[in-house]
């Protein structure tokens, strides 16, 4: 399971700032949100932690050149056409389907 994950997240993070923006993501999004609500912190920082660890998530796969996976997997589902992995990848690893993008 966390081999898939690998072969799936590290070409869909290559761009250094991808993953500067991630690094601070990533925690503010899943550890900063739960804590200020443990914290007892004013209801505004939870939506603060979380929209904003996001949007530094989303501001860095749009540099890197690819859909977030949250909305890869919400245009599968709709059927869009999305892109999974930046320009720099060459193909996708993924076992359903051999190419970046998806066109319906």
């Amino acid at each position: 399971m966390i081999k898939a994950f690998l072969k799936n997240y590290l070409p869909r993070h290559r761009n250094r700032v991808n993953q500067a923006l991630h690094l601070i993501g990533v925690p503010l999004t899943f550890v900063g949100t739960p804590w200020t609500i443990l914290a007892g912190m004013a209801p505004w920082w939870p939506c603060v932690c979380f929209v904003g660890g996001y949007l530094l998530q989303f501001a860095g796969h749009a540099v890197e050149g690819n859909d977030a996976g949250e909305v890869v997997f919400l245009k599968k589902k709709l059927g869009m056409a999305y892109t999974e992995y930046g320009p720099s990848v060459a193909h996708s690893s993924s076992a359903e389907n051999n190419d970046d993008t998806f066109s319906g």
